[in-house]
This record gives structure tokens, C-alpha cells and sequence, in this order.
């Protein structure tokens, strides 16, 4: 049997895997990508409500995390959110700026798809799909794949871009974890991030009337905490601000909520402490008036502002800034934009990828153990991770 032989061999056909090939390929080096699935970059076609958000322009290690939280600076700050927007105004892909710095595509995500997808032919990367890898064998230099419908191809180099478990129902599966243990490597504990947040039946009693209706909150676990909108669904929580704090959570955690964090309530009560207004009129000033009716429903409150005592603020205040939830758990990788956990970066070289115990093998994008924030964060790390691969293969 002939055995096909290249300088690398890319596994995982996404954003990472595509970024990483057109790099390496620009360099003159022969490049092997295949992917289980027979569409290219299912998740960069998803994303953004197909319109794909990017990149996110503050993009910096903090907006990161990792059990080694600075592993990611030296990819982020070689490959920046400008160097991929150069890219694209190169291509002529037009973008624009929605809220706290996240870019999407003008058009469509498939923009970013063609792209990556050209400049990978024009660079003579040799695409596979789909291909199923039975086996790999490290050998003296290099190492040996043996496939279910292309056979043997080998390589000096091997990267693996295969994701993680997040949106299963396009295709993501743990390969890449499977892997690196079958090269000795450590997996930092993986879970569902940038996910809604379930509850149990007691506190949906409280919700469920709600589903639907949001509001700006600030969310808080431990000492984080994000400025954005919270969702109220017929399972639980979501929203921006949900699916931030929801990367920082663990079983047991308690929530908290400040549904109102740009104005304190007790100060807003006592300045209209006169009034007649019931509480529950008053409080549909700053909320819908079926969020402002459950929360007096919570309060077991309804009377004339003027009726009310100091206790019965300080009731008010708590509920209102100090609202504390505590999940059930998460909705899970199905409903998960990424995954938290993945490969140890203390087993990689954060210059180059590649692995510190096997000559040769990288890792890049979301199989690692670098999550980033929602807004294109995500994407920033596949892209900057990549192309530090891409450049030391």
C-alpha cells in the first residue's frame, strides 16, 4: 500500500484547524486537513446568528481563563484581534462593531468560510472530508494515521484543532481529549461554558411567568462579575449576562443578581416617599410590569409607597441588588457555546503549541484548556492559537 507522506497533518476542519493549515501552508510546508464531517467549519457558520462575531477588538489574557491563566499571552499578543481584520479588509469582508467591542460579519459567516477556505487552496492544502482516523502510531520522526477511507498518510508533525464538546448536534465529540491521555497528557476537567443556567422546580415557580422577558442586570459569582442582560426562560436563566457569569460556575454556587445596578433603589423609594403610588406602579418605572408585579409577588408587597416601612425597604433593596439564585446546574454541552477545560497548557509550549512530552504534536483552539469570554473571545484564541502553531510546525 501506497503510503501518502506530508509535512503536517491537521485534524479538525473548523476555525482553528483552517487558520492553522493556511499558515502553515503559506511557508511552503505540505499540508494534510481532515475532519470526521463532511461540512467545513460548521461552528464558524453558526455563530453569530450566521453572522459570525469574530473577533472582539479588547481582546487580552484577562478576558481568558485557564488553570494557567498566563499561557495565552504569548499567542494572543503575536496574532491580534487587528491582525485578523487585516485579513479580512485585505479579502474586502466588510464587519461592524456591535456593543462592548464584538465584530460580525456585514454579510454572512460564510464569508470567513470562503476565505479561510481559499486561501487554503491557493496555498495547496490538501482537504479531506470526512475522514475518520482509526489509529495513530508515533514513529521515530514523525507519526502514522491509518484512516478508514484515504488509508496510511504520514507526517512529521501533528495538530489537533478537533474542538470540544460544546453543540454536539453538529458534530463535536472529545477525540482531541482521547488523544492527548493516549499520549500521556493531562485534561484539566471539562464542562459546558457560556451556557444558560437551569433551576429547580421551587424557584421556576417564581420564573416560569416570566420567561421571556429580560432586563440589565450585573452578575456575580464569587469576585466576578459581568454588566449585561439576564433572560428568564421556561428552564432558568440566560442571556449575555448569564452565559458570562455561567463560565465561572460550579455546582452549589450561589448567584447573585443586582437587577438594577445603574441606580439604588432604596435612595429612588425614599425620595418618592410620599407618594400614593402603589409599589408595585413604582417599580414598573424600571422594570417590565410583569417583572415589577413577581417581585412584589416575592416581597409578598403591594402597598402605597407611603405605607411603607424601613424594614420593608430594606426587604425591597435585598431583593432588588442582592438577589441570590442558586442553579441546579447548567443546560449542558448542547446548549454550551464552548468548553471549559481541555488539554493542560501546562503540557504545552505557549509560543508554539506543541506539546512538551511528544515531538511534533500540537494542540490549538478550544481543545485546550483556554476559554474565553462571549463576544468573539473564543474565536480570537482559535485564530491566535493557530497561527502559532501554524508558524512552528
Amino acid at each position: 500500500m501506497t503510503v501518502e507522506k506530508y509535512d503536517s497533518i491537521i485534524i479538525g476542519a473548523g476555525a482553528a484547524g483552517l487558520m492553522c493549515a493556511y499558515t502553515a501552508s503559506v511557508r511552503g510546508k505540505k499540508i494534510l486537513l481532515i475532519d470526521h464531517s463532511n461540512k467545513l467549519a460548521e461552528k464558524i457558520r453558526i455563530s453569530g446568528g450566521g453572522r459570525c462575531n469574530f473577533t472582539n477588538i479588547f481582546s487580552e489574557p484577562k478576558s481568558y481563563i485557564s488553570a494557567n491563566p498566563n499561557f495565552c499571552i504569548s499567542a494572543l499578543t503575536n496574532y491580534t484581534p487587528h491582525h485578523f481584520t487585516g485579513l479580512l479588509d485585505k479579502h474586502h469582508i466588510t464587519y461592524h462593531e456591535k456593543t462592548l467591542g464584538q465584530l460580525f460579519c456585514d454579510n454572512s459567516a460564510e464569508d470567513i468560510i470562503k476565505l479561510l477556505d481559499h486561501l487554503c487552496n491557493i496555498n495547496n492544502v490538501i482537504r479531506k472530508m470526512p475522514v475518520k482516523v482509526l489509529n495513530i502510531n508515533k514513529m521515530p520522526r514523525g507519526f502514522e494515521l491509518t484512516t478508514n477511507n484515504i488509508g496510511i498518510v504520514q507526517a512529521e508533525t501533528l495538530v489537533i484543532a478537533t474542538g470540544g464538546l460544546s453543540i454536539p448536534q453538529i458534530g463535536a465529540t472529545g477525540f482531541g481529549y482521547n488523544i492527548a491521555r493516549d499520549f500521556g497528557l493531562n485534561i484539566i476537567k471539562t464542562e459546558p461554558a457560556l451556557v444558560p443556567l437551569a433551576l429547580d422546580p421551587i424557584q421556576l415557580e417564581y420564573f416560569s411567568p416570566l420567561s421571556g422577558s429580560s432586563f440589565y442586570s450585573q452578575t456575580k459569582i464569587d469576585k466576578m462579575s459581568f454588566l449585561e442582560n439576564t433572560l428568564i426562560t421556561h428552564r432558568g436563566l440566560s442571556g449575555p449576562a448569564i452565559l458570562q457569569i455561567s463560565s465561572y460556575y460550579n455546582p452549589g454556587a450561589n448567584l447573585q443578581i443586582d437587577m438594577l445596578p445603574a441606580m439604588n433603589i432604596t435612595q429612588q423609594v425614599n425620595e418618592n416617599r410620599k407618594s400614593n403610588k402603589l409599589l408595585s406602579n413604582f417599580l414598573a418605572l424600571f422594570f417590565s410590569e410583569r417583572i415589577a408585579n413577581s417581585l412584589c409577588k416575592i416581597l409578598k408587597l403591594d402597598k402605597q409607597l407611603s405605607q411603607l416601612s424601613n424594614k420593608e425597604i430594606l426587604h425591597i433593596n435585598e431583593l432588588i441588588h442582592n438577589f441570590i439564585v442558586t442553579p441546579s446546574g447548567t443546560l449542558g454541552y448542547k446548549k454550551a457555546e464552548v468548553t471549559r477545560g481541555g488539554v493542560d497548557t501546562h503540557e504545552l509550549s505557549s509560543k508554539t503549541l506543541e506539546s512538551r512530552k511528544i515531538d511534533g504534536l500540537f494542540f490549538i483552539g478550544e481543545v485546550v484548556d483556554v476559554t474565553g469570554w462571549l463576544g468573539g473571545y473564543n474565536f480570537q484564541w482559535a485564530w491566535a492559537s493557530a497561527h502559532a502553531a501554524g508558524n512552528n510546525l
